[in-house]
């Protein structure tokens, strides 16, 4: 027989996985707006965050819950700890949608620009981030979760070529400059999405295998310390 706090700790699990299928599609509408300059689908994102604020609360309410009324040990616990920051995580990856989807309205109000950069090249690493981390969520798989935090260098090193290209840009070019720094925010919150993407990853294996990676690469490899 399921004990109860089973179907508690399995509802928990489904509003997580909505609450994270919500986040990662605001981000991809997000970076959609900017490179198709769609301001409907930038209002879409602005809008449809309260929605994931309004899921971030319920989380929270119920991950208390769950702590003060059931006094869970072991794995259970370590998932509902878990299931909090996730919870954190997805609603900051959601703000970062919105702040790209506000750049983006201002952007499409003006001529576009012929950038030498790749947004999309970066956007689609840290958005396969996030898809990796709600998969491995999922299906507990914490060998997924660390190739999603093994990518977050991909990101940083083309957010540090893509600012210097952009300063170089703006000094070649003086009235492109506003709106050159539009897009140095977006890069700036795209390689914030990969951070958060990592965090979770980070959680989930802490959540399988009770080992602490946060913090923990040396030399590219990935050192872990069990809790």
């Amino acid at each position: 027989m399921v004990r109860q706090f089973d179907r508690e700790l399995a509802d928990l699990k489904m509003n997580l996985l909505r609450m994270a299928e919500a986040a990662e599609q605001a981000g991809q509408h997000s970076i959609a707006s900017v490179l198709n300059r769609n301001s409907e689908l930038a209002k879409e994102v602005i809008i449809g965050d309260l929605a994931i604020n309004d899921m971030e609360l319920e989380i929270d309410e119920q991950c208390l819950k769950l702590l003060a009324l059931r006094q869970p040990l072991a794995k259970d616990l370590r998932f509902i700890t878990a299931a909090m920051r996730i919870n954190a995580d997805l609603e900051r990856i959601g703000d970062q949608a919105v702040n790209i989807a506000e750049r983006a309205l201002e952007l499409n109000q003006r001529p576009p620009l012929k950038l030498p950069i790749d947004l999309k090249k970066m956007a689609d690493i840290a958005l396969e981030m996030v898809c990796t981390s709600i998969e491995a969520f999922v299906h507990q798989d914490p060998r997924l979760a660390v190739q999603a935090c093994q990518r977050d260098v991909e990101v940083d090193t083309l957010d540090d070529e893509y600012i210097n290209k952009l300063l170089n840009f703006m000094l070649k070019d003086t009235p492109a400059v506003g709106r050159a720094l539009h897009y140095i925010i977006i890069i700036r919150n795209i390689e914030r999405i990969a951070d958060l993407a990592t965090n979770v990853a980070e959680d989930i294996v802490f959540f399988v295998e009770g080992k602490v990676i946060k913090h923990r690469y040396k030399d590219g490899m990935l050192s872990t310390q069990s809790v």
